[in-house]
């Protein structure tokens, strides 16, 4: 039940006829891990904190630079030199003292994927590199835990969420991750952040965006982004949606699957 405190707290979300007492309930007994605490990570943080969602995990084996604080709204100047887990854990408290926060001061890998997301309901891939997302979605899938990934680069980004494990009002399983992208991109093809550089209220656009689907995904409402993908165009303020479905070839739920276990993402 939500206390008294928590019934002011959430009164805007609690009036919605979508929401209602219901949903924030749901909120509150819902628990999301958030791969990243960076550009992305750090607005669906803060926006999940303030939603109410009881139990929110973060994994990120990073510290606070200087270089973070135009787009990581989560950490401040006084945090620099800080584990981000630990800055947006201070935050996270200050906002709304009722979210239980778990701090996972690691890298994610092939070892540790499958442990960590047993403990949680949803996970939001903010990560900034292909081989964090491929094995995220990977263990996701074989976990049986829906996904909402987003990517950003100079002036665009891109969302979508992804239930591969589930199937869809016909009776078809839904499209993986590798259904939108087969491949990674080669090696030093797609530039780093560090060398291309963002736009910082563009990662507070798409990961403001990735707390809104996450809300869906446990409230349920409207229309969720399962087989569709996002395109944010921030030089022109476009939005565009691209439909995509479960490609038959694909090494996860295709129809002569390959991919049974993480072992092809040890290094």
């Amino acid at each position: 039940m939500l206390s008294a405190d928590e019934l002011e707290r959430y009164a805007r979300h609690i009036v919605l006829r979508e929401v209602g007492g219901p949903g924030q309930n749901a909120l509150k007994q819902a628990s999301v891990l958030v791969i990243g605490a960076g550009g992305l990570g750090a607005p669906a943080l803060m926006y999940l904190a303030a939603a109410g969602v009881g139990t929110l995990g973060v994994v990120d084996d990073d510290i606070v630079s200087l270089s973070n604080l135009q787009r990581q709204i989560i950490h401040a100047t006084p945090d620099v030199g800080k584990r981000k887990v630990d800055s947006a854990a201070e935050e996270i408290h200050a906002l709304n003292p009722h979210v239980e926060f778990k701090a996972h001061a690691m890298r994610l890998d092939a070892t540790n994927a499958m442990s960590l997301l047993a403990a949680y309901d949803l996970v939001l891939d903010g990560s900034d590199n292909f081989e964090t997302r491929y094995l995220v979605s990977d263990a996701c899938y074989l976990a049986k835990k829906p996904l909402i990934t987003a990517a950003l680069g100079q002036f665009d980004g891109s969302l979508t969420t992804i239930r591969a494990h589930e199937k869809n009002e016909r009776g078809e399983l839904n499209p993986t991750y590798r259904c939108l992208f087969p491949e990674a991109p080669p090696p030093g093809t797609v530039p780093a952040c560090a060398e291309a550089g963002v736009m910082g209220a563009l990662a507070g656009i798409l990961g403001s965006m990735m707390a809104l689907e996450a809300i869906r995904e446990i409230v349920g409402f409207g229309e969720s982004l399962v087989g569709r993908l996002l395109m944010v165009d921030a030089r022109a303020m476009r939005f565009e949606t691209l439909r995509y479905a479960r490609d038959p070839q694909n090494p996860l739920n295709g129809d002569a699957p390959t991919i049974t276990d993480l072992s092809g993402h040890l290094s």
